[in-house]
């Protein structure tokens, strides 16, 4: 039928044929959107085009004809109330299926064969610019337009009433399926589940059609039944709004906060509708509509949209329960600073023995997988034990502290907000000074005593000479050192966000509760040892999480980097530290005349330097944007932090010493 992508109007409605088959119909309408789009450039230029294709058809008595026969065959042909009501909004209210439903809409081409409204909608108005032109029509052209596809008969008016009746009830339906979902309505407020506010949801909408369509209606009755509808959308917009409550103490997820998205921009589309069905101006009213409905179709294709904002509540609540565990992270004292140094050496001293446990796991030779996963295991257990014997490990702080400074900024226009946050800040780098310092100063000599301790023990050093030179070449600061620390600073932010979550899952699925009450788990456990155990999970779900997780993603991550042929390995500020004590012992007083310990000695300051920076820049980032911090804001704490480091740069590095 068409012989070319763009035709001029003659041509269009020489091809106008209302008798062809439904596919060259829906042709016709999609090129003739394109006609009227032009270069889409200038709305002006396309609502010129859309009064030429009205002159020239009230010139033309048959093709006025043949475009009303063929708007009679569209109406009747596709199913307008199912854009109206559903276009938008997921055909099951689950994330993934929503996020593999805009995969199929970016990459699967669709035919305009189609009986599906929405289908066609897409495939004829698929630009920003079409919602820009139809938002621009006036009121006389739009009657015009109106007058001339319907042939001024009265009974399209009802029809449109109807057919935004039908949406209307559609929407009403579909809220109340998700409404009466219990993952939905186990979580709203005990006000909102007593009130029962989509109960008769359905029942104010009828009770809005009886008054529209009924010749006998009165304003009264009808003005009742419009506000009736709008209390009842609203009551059930603060149902769902109570459900964010429950978030605090109970978890979130992404399939939920979808939901609830779906649910609000369903109450919105209702009003839109309702807005359309009772306006004096209809025309200019549902040219509005079909603009923000082309804008929603440009949405839809948006993958990064989808995920950012129904991930944002579940990273603020991953980033509020990093705060809370980084709260134990910060010293804001002598005596807290001392004790953090004492419990950094007892992370140091254990981490000697991971060194050491590492070297013997590569004298086995095993394959680059199991090399990777026991070197995993190794670290895992290295981390937990540390946890449980209330050590530290300085590079795992930072992730976890930095939601604990961004949720400081909730109130930054109260008194001295900037200011104490600054002196957090100041607190959390001395609190890191004093973390690394009590890792490396004491991982390097218990690292070097327990290789001389096997050496003497076995008669043989843990390993040889030349593989002790290798060592010192790997840390060393000229090659590609600082590139791995930046890396492994991104692994250590990556553990947070995995603590983050696991313990979000945990209790959103209530697990401590369970282990605590669960008939089979309390047999078998006995209730008081039951209740330790679920008090045990609750308070270090996070902490075993971060640490296996980072353990194992220091041990797998470059071999699967190997795989892919990344070249990517970890450079991890204590164990290096160690390694390098292993080397040191290996190669005796001699080390000390050898370029490449010094070169390797000046790069692990730099080393934790990243560690620390990176995986605190990350978790900072996401938790300024978890409190909605806008940039003027982040400009003055900026500001403010550089005034203090001219200030008093010592504080950043020691304790002020306490006055009696």
């Amino acid at each position: 039928m068409f012989q070319s992508p763009r035709l001029d109007l003659p041509q269009l409605l020489d091809l106008l044929q209302p008798d062809a088959p439904m596919a060259e119909r829906h042709l016709w309408l999609i090129h003739l959107c394109e006609w009227i789009r032009g270069d889409a450039r200038s709305t002006e230029a396309a609502m010129g085009r859309v009064r030429l294709l009205l002159d020239t058809l009230d010139a033309d008595a048959d093709a006025r004809q043949r475009l009303q026969a063929w708007w009679a065959q569209l109406v009747d042909a596709v199913d307008i109330t199912a854009l109206l009501a559903d276009f938008g909004f997921a055909p099951r209210t689950a994330f993934f299926s929503e996020f593999s439903a805009r995969l199929r809409t970016k990459l699967l081409p669709r035919s305009p064969e189609t009986i599906d409204a929405s289908e066609l909608f897409e495939l004829a108005l698929p630009s920003s610019f079409d919602a820009q032109w139809l938002a621009q029509l006036d009121e006389a052209t739009l009657q015009r337009l109106v007058a001339l596809l319907t042939g001024g008969s009265e009974r399209s008016h009802t029809s449109w009433q109807r057919v935004l009746l039908d949406a209307l009830s559609y929407c009403a339906g579909q809220m109340l399926a998700t409404g009466f979902a219990p993952e939905l309505r186990l979580r709203m407020s005990r006000e909102a589940r007593e009130a029962q506010p989509f109960h008769a949801l359905l029942r104010e909408v009828e009770s809005l059609r009886v008054e529209i369509l009924h010749p006998l209606r009165t304003t009264d009755r009808l003005d009742a039944a419009v506000q009736g509808l709008r209390d009842r959308l609203d009551a059930c917009r603060a149902a769902v709004g109570s459900v964010y409550t429950h978030f605090d103490d109970n978890g979130i997820s992404v399939g939920l906060v979808f939901r609830m998205r779906q649910m609000r921009a369903r109450i919105l589309r209702m009003r839109v509708l309702l807005d359309c069905l009772l306006s004096p101006q209809p025309a200019a009213d549902a040219a509005r509509l079909f603009a923000q409905l082309v804008q929603v179709g440009r949405d839809r294709h948006n993958l990064g949209a989808l995920i950012a904002s129904n991930s944002s509540l579940v990273a603020a609540k991953v980033a509020e329960r990093s705060a809370e565990t980084g709260e134990h992270y910060i010293t804001h004292d002598r005596t807290e600073y001392l004790a953090m140094v004492r419990k950094a050496a007892g992370g140091g001293l254990v981490l000697a023995f991971t060194t050491l446990a590492k070297f013997g796991l590569y004298a086995l030779a095993l394959s680059a997988f199991w090399s990777g996963f026991w070197a995993g295991m190794n670290y895992a257990v290295s981390f937990v034990l540390i946890q449980l014997l209330h050590f530290t490990v300085a590079t795992k702080q930072p992730a976890m502290t930095a939601p604990a400074m961004a949720a400081k900024l909730k109130d930054l226009d109260s008194g001295n907000a900037v200011e104490d946050f600054v002196t957090e800040v100041t607190d959390l780098v001395r609190t890191q000074v004093a973390a690394v310092l009590g890792n490396v100063l004491l991982v390097f000599p218990a690292a070097m005593a327990l290789s001389l301790a096997i050496a003497y023990a076995t008669g043989a050093p843990v390993f040889d000479h030349d593989k002790a030179l290798h060592v010192l070449e790997t840390q060393h600061l000229l090659g590609p050192s600082m590139l791995f620390a930046a890396f492994t600073g991104v692994l250590l932010f990556a553990s947070s966000i995995v603590a983050g979550w696991t313990e979000n899952w945990f209790v959103l699925h209530r697990l401590d509760s369970a282990l605590r009450y669960n008939p089979r788990i309390t047999r078998w456990l006995g209730r008081a040892r039951a209740a330790r155990w679920a008090h045990f999970a609750r308070e270090n779900i996070s902490g075993l999480t971060a640490n296996i997780s980072l353990g194992f993603m220091l041990g797998l991550v470059p071999v699967f980097a190997a795989f892919f042929g990344l070249g990517l390995d970890v450079r991890h500020v204590t164990l290096s530290t160690g390694q390098v004590g292993v080397a040191a012992s290996i190669l005796g007083p001699q080390v000390l005349h050898l370029p490449l310990f010094w070169w390797a000695m000046a790069c692990l300051p730099l080393l934790g330097a990243l560690n620390v920076s990176v995986s605190f820049y990350l978790a900072f980032r996401l938790a300024l944007r978890a409190q909605n911090v806008s940039v003027k804001d982040r400009a003055r704490i900026y500001a403010a932090i550089r005034a203090r480091l001219r200030s008093a740069p010592l504080s950043f590095f020691l304790p002020a010493r306490q006055t009696a």
